[in-house]
């Protein structure tokens, strides 16, 4: 590949790290976010078994003898490896044999049953998980702003552009796709459509061999993306089907696919965090529904731009999953994970990232200015009230993620101000 021409990506640090202490690592996540590219910049061999070339010629050798694949020099990439899921146990075998690190970068865009794999490969391949780009990745982001710092308690005050919302609304309904970063507007939103009609028309069957309900999968597709940043359990988004589109889906029915979704990775859902924060305190377990990309709600919806300007609600949600998509992609580049917070008693939370020292900081989410004050008294309040229990264990930083601001300020009260195009991890 031409390197000069590659993005820099969170992952590559990561990925350059697991390189030099596991014998292969595997880099998942949905189609077309990157992975291909970003494992060609770190090897120096490759094979793509997905090529059509030959009559898929690469995945019939594979099949015949996984061993045969995996000839080259190391780091070896192997693409999409899971249409052939006999090269798993191959590439295990094989570091086993050598005991040798970075030999081989898996790819796949699909986790498939395990049928066919005989062994976790525990301790010889490492997974890594990849999304689509974030808005420092793809330069929409200025990144004034750590979000490392920021949860350790620092904050340069620093003048960030001015933000109109179209522009919000335009990286909101365009995605973090690569190939659509160069595409005007009104074509980059074509995208995830045809993107979520491929895979469900096609990359569905070939996962396992089994023809499902292609219809059905996309009214579930649609309820999710009325549900986008909500904790919507199954049972509702079964209802919201039958309320809004009148068809009935059976309730096992709605997890087999949810399952399946997860499994393309186009769904990449926010946890509950940790019961154990407070133990006092009944926690809610569900987790909040998110999309991989919210340029996938964007199309299911059929939200353009011009839509979304009339319909704040709507696009206060998928603002919300914007930012937590980014936010999931910078904590994790520094060993963080995102939850979110949700209790019995009403309190919630809309993001937060624990540290891996354990400290953990909460992060609301609002696209107006004019809503700042009333997140910085919430988060304020919810954190009186941690410091109260004598179980509960206060978060460490306290920040409003905001859309339309023009400066990153620590405010009086201990509140951080930081607008999403001024973040990066």
């Amino acid at each position: 590949m031409n390197q000069q021409n590659y993005l820099p990506r969170m992952i590559d640090a990561k990925l350059g790290e697991y390189l030099k202490t596991f014998g292969a690592v595997c880099v998942e996540g949905p189609k077309w976010c990157g992975k291909t590219w970003t494992s060609a910049f770190h090897s120096a061999s490759e094979i793509d078994l997905g090529d059509p070339a030959g009559n898929f010629q690469n995945r019939q050798l594979a099949q015949m003898s996984p061993a045969l694949v995996l000839e080259g020099s190391a780091p070896r990439l192997i693409d999409e490896w899971q249409e052939v899921p006999p090269v798993w146990d191959a590439v295990r075998y094989r570091v086993d044999q050598t005991g040798q690190k970075g030999q081989f970068i898996l790819t796949g865009s699909a986790t498939p049953n395990h049928k066919g794999i005989l062994h976790s490969g525990a301790g010889r391949i490492a997974r890594l998980r990849m999304r689509p780009m974030s808005l420092f990745e793809s330069g929409d982001s200025s990144g004034k702003v750590s979000l490392k710092e920021l949860c350790q308690g620092q904050l340069t005050p620093a003048l960030t552009d001015e933000v109109e919302l179209q522009r919000l609304i335009g990286l909101i309904v365009r995605g973090g796709w690569p190939g659509s970063l160069s595409l005007p507007a009104e074509r980059a939103a074509l995208v995830p459509g045809e993107y979520l009609n491929a895979v469900i028309g096609d990359d569905v069957y070939r996962m396992d061999g089994i023809k499902r309900n292609t219809a059905k999968m996309q009214l579930l597709l649609r309820s999710l993306a009325r549900n986008e940043s909500t904790t919507a359990s199954n049972r509702t988004l079964k209802n919201d089907i039958r309320e809004i589109d009148d068809e009935d889906i059976d309730v096992e029915t709605v997890k087999e696919y949810l399952d399946i979704f997860e499994r393309l990775f186009l769904t990449d859902n926010q946890p509950p965090f940790a019961v154990g924060v407070r133990s006092s305190v009944r926690v809610k377990q569900a987790v909040k529904r998110h999309f991989c990309d919210p340029s996938l709600a964007c199309a299911l919806l059929k939200a353009t731009p011009a839509g979304l300007l009339n319909d704040l609600n709507t696009l206060g949600f998928l603002f919300e999953a914007l930012c937590e998509r980014d936010l999931k992609i910078y904590a994790e580049s520094f060993g963080g994970t995102l939850y979110h917070y949700q209790d019995y008693q009403g309190r919630e939370i809309d993001a937060v990232v624990e540290l891996p020292d354990g400290r953990w900081c909460a992060f609301e989410i609002k696209l107006g200015a004019n809503q700042i004050d009333a997140a910085a008294r919430g988060l304020l309040e919810l954190k009186a009230e941690f410091e109260k229990d004598p179980k509960g264990r206060p978060p460490a930083a306290l920040c409003v993620v905001c859309g339309l601001a023009n400066a990153a300020y620590l405010r009086p009260d201990g509140v951080a101000v930081v607008p999403i195009t001024a973040l990066k991890n």
